[in-house]
């Protein structure tokens, strides 16, 4: 049996998630998330972030969600700016796209997006004598963490909300990741700074603890369209036995074990990052957060699928390969330890 690193949804969920659905599972709720455990998770959800008038619904998972969100926000002749590494503009096949919208690239700093390019973006746009017949730029989207674990710090996601706001357009966060992001030693954000400096982020429940399923929440009420059930239904978003996911949002809110299995994981991720270094591993970037990229020759890494599954992310030059090593809430030590044996 291999060891994997590939991913972190390639399991199952938390224990407690499973045990909760049992319990309940022959309860009779109502349905499309107006259950009552959807309601309690909503009310943990806005205790921790300490928004108590936060608007939030519960999506199946992050593509969905992404679409979702962006599509209901944006007028038909408006696009979303993204970071060129963005999961929006890379790993959501066109989906974005395909509801008829743009993803404006600007370049990526270590996968994140620079306050001082969206703001000439904008700027620029803004005195263009063509504009009338040029796609708008009407959102900013960034995921935190980004694509290569990268964090931003409260200066940098305060100076990027502060554009947001100069030129009025909203600011979402793709927070598949979340939790591994506030965890993280080199995170300098508490979770209600985070939801103050956007107006709409998801806590991504897919790639921790949970079966499947993000929850939107929504900080700056004024932005929410009116009807939004019926657009989450539109686009295939909706499940019926919302009960799901409000058992399963119920649990992670409960007790910090969001936090504390997201905690989990950034140990395991420190412990490999310093087998890697002690390996003399060359690290493609720094991440701070469950994703780990080194720079191996082809022939080692064709040796090395024999005995771990890890993602091939891309190529580095004729002789070497970036690949990419994941660790996440559910990673045992003993794992973590054989990988760096083998390395």
């Amino acid at each position: 049996m291999t060891l994997f690193f590939v991913n972190d949804y390639g399991r199952g969920a938390h224990p407690k998630i499973l045990e909760q659905l049992t319990q309940t599972n022959l309860e009779s709720e109502y349905g499309y998330g107006m259950d009552s455990y959807s309601e309690r998770a909503k009310e943990k959800i806005r205790l921790s972030c300490k928004k108590e008038d936060a608007e939030i619904y519960f999506l199946v998972g992050g593509t969905q969600t992404n679409a979702v969100v962006i599509k209901s926000l944006l007028r038909s002749y408006e696009g979303v700016i993204s970071a060129n590494t963005g999961h929006i503009s890379t790993h959501e096949a066109g989906a974005i796209e395909y509801t008829g919208h743009k993803v404006i690239e600007l370049p990526n700093y270590n996968g994140k997006l620079c306050a001082e390019d969206v703001e000439e973006y904008f700027d620029t746009f803004g005195k263009d004598a063509n504009l009338m017949h040029m796609v708008k730029p009407g959102m900013v989207y960034i995921s935190y963490p980004t694509e290569y674990g990268t964090l931003y710090s409260k200066e940098e996601l305060t100076a990027l909300h502060t554009i947001c706001k100069k030129y009025s357009v909203p600011l979402f966060v793709d927070g598949a990741r979340l939790g591994y992001g506030l965890m993280a030693k080199e995170c300098d954000i508490t979770f209600k700074e985070f939801a103050d400096l956007c107006d709409v982020f998801y806590i991504g429940g897919t790639k921790i603890g949970a079966l499947c399923g993000e929850a939107v929440v929504f900080t700056n009420k004024t932005i929410v369209p009116e009807n939004y059930i019926t657009i989450i239904k539109q686009a295939g978003a909706l499940l019926a036995k919302g009960r799901l996911l409000g058992v399963q949002f119920d649990t992670l809110f409960t007790d910090n074990l969001y936090f504390n299995i997201s905690k989990h994981a950034i140990e395991m991720a420190e412990l490999l990052k310093k087998g890697l270094k002690d390996k003399g591993c060359k690290f493609y970037i720094d991440s701070p957060t469950n994703q780990q990229f080194i720079i191996v020759e082809n022939n080692r890494m064709e040796k090395l699928k024999k005995t771990v599954q890890f993602a091939k992310w891309e190529k580095y030059d004729d002789t070497h390969t970036i690949i990419r090593f994941v660790v996440d809430w559910s990673t045992k030590k003993e794992d973590v330890e054989q990988l760096i044996k083998i390395l």
